[in-house]
């Protein structure tokens, strides 16, 4: 259970705590205030990984604010740099009131692999992964070239740097993307992917680039007993409107795609309500394999 932090004054407003390690403010990110007492201690994120039992990876993403950021998890970090009790207290509390809501996660800040690659680790130490989609393939789902076109057409919605959005930076998104398909052949990773009848048609991309995608989609539906894949007919009489994709991960962590970012959430209401929709829209999914037949029939025809 999370500790009740001294420095929230009443009426939930945090105040300035002064602290050892100076004036902790309401606008400096928690995972700055860690990278700054690590520093202050001379230890790497290697040294302070191994000493609180995390990868030198999760540090890191703490530390850039990539991700949701676990109060458990703050509390172990700040007594290993040396924080007291009040001060514990403070970022703990802090976390809490950042972990029981959405939470703004921007490709911009961080560029689209980078988000990628916490994908990936998020769902390589998963159990369970529910995902729907209205109108694209997942993402794990992907071929290579599919995926360069849908992350060149999202890079256009970003407010980038020059160089993340640079053609080597499209690239390297396409590869922490493809990658996240290795978890898809661990067996002990169980996946289920609902999307609309939309994400099989053909949009702005050639034929020839979805009759390779629906190929990889056959393949996996036969090859990992792991996986589901399902689609929502058009004409299924669905109780509810197909809005945005989402990712739920173990219970415990749903992500949400917007155009121009990404929201993340624990809070057990959030992922409630989007395991409640996921398995509503489930209930009127049926096997892909049929579509599949029938959208490659259609691609095929039209490069005749």
């Amino acid at each position: 259970m999370f500790r009740i932090c001294r420095g929230i004054e009443p009426g939930g407003r945090r105040r300035s705590i002064p602290t050892a390690i100076g004036a902790l403010g309401d606008d400096e990110p928690i995972g700055a205030v860690l990278a700054r007492m690590r520093r202050i201690k001379r230890m790497s994120g290697t040294e302070l990984a191994g000493l609180v039992g995390m990868s030198q990876a999760k540090i890191s993403r703490i530390e850039r604010g990539v991700g949701g950021l676990n109060p458990d998890d703050v509390d172990v970090i700040a007594r290993a740099l040396g924080a007291d009790d009040t001060e514990t207290q403070a970022l703990v509390a802090r976390a809490v009131h950042t972990f029981d809501r959405m939470t703004d996660w921007r490709p911009a800040s961080t560029g689209m692999a980078v988000q990628q690659k916490t994908l990936a680790d998020w769902e390589a130490g998963a159990s369970c992964i529910r995902v729907f989609e209205p109108s694209l393939v997942p993402g794990s789902l992907q071929t290579h070239g599919y995926a360069k076109l849908i992350l060149r057409v999202f890079r256009q919605l970003l407010v980038l740097t020059d160089e993340d959005r640079s053609e080597a930076a499209l690239l390297a998104a396409v590869s922490a993307r493809l990658r996240r398909q290795e978890a898809l052949a661990d067996p002990a990773i169980s996946f289920e992917f609902v999307m609309g009848e939309a994400a099989l048609k053909r949009g702005s991309r050639p034929p020839v680039e979805m009759l390779a995608q629906i190929s990889h989609l056959r393949e996996v539906d036969a090859h990992h007993p792991n996986v589901s894949l399902k689609v929502i007919p058009d004409d299924a009489p669905t109780v509810i409107p197909l809005l945005h994709g989402f990712t739920v991960i173990d219970d415990v962590l749903v992500v949400v795609d917007l155009y121009n970012t990404g929201l993340l959430s624990r809070s057990d209401r959030d992922v409630t309500s989007y395991r409640r929709t996921f398995d509503l829209l489930d209930g009127h999914a049926v096997p892909v394999a049929p579509f599949l037949d029938r959208y490659q029939a259609t691609y095929i025809e039209m490069l005749k």
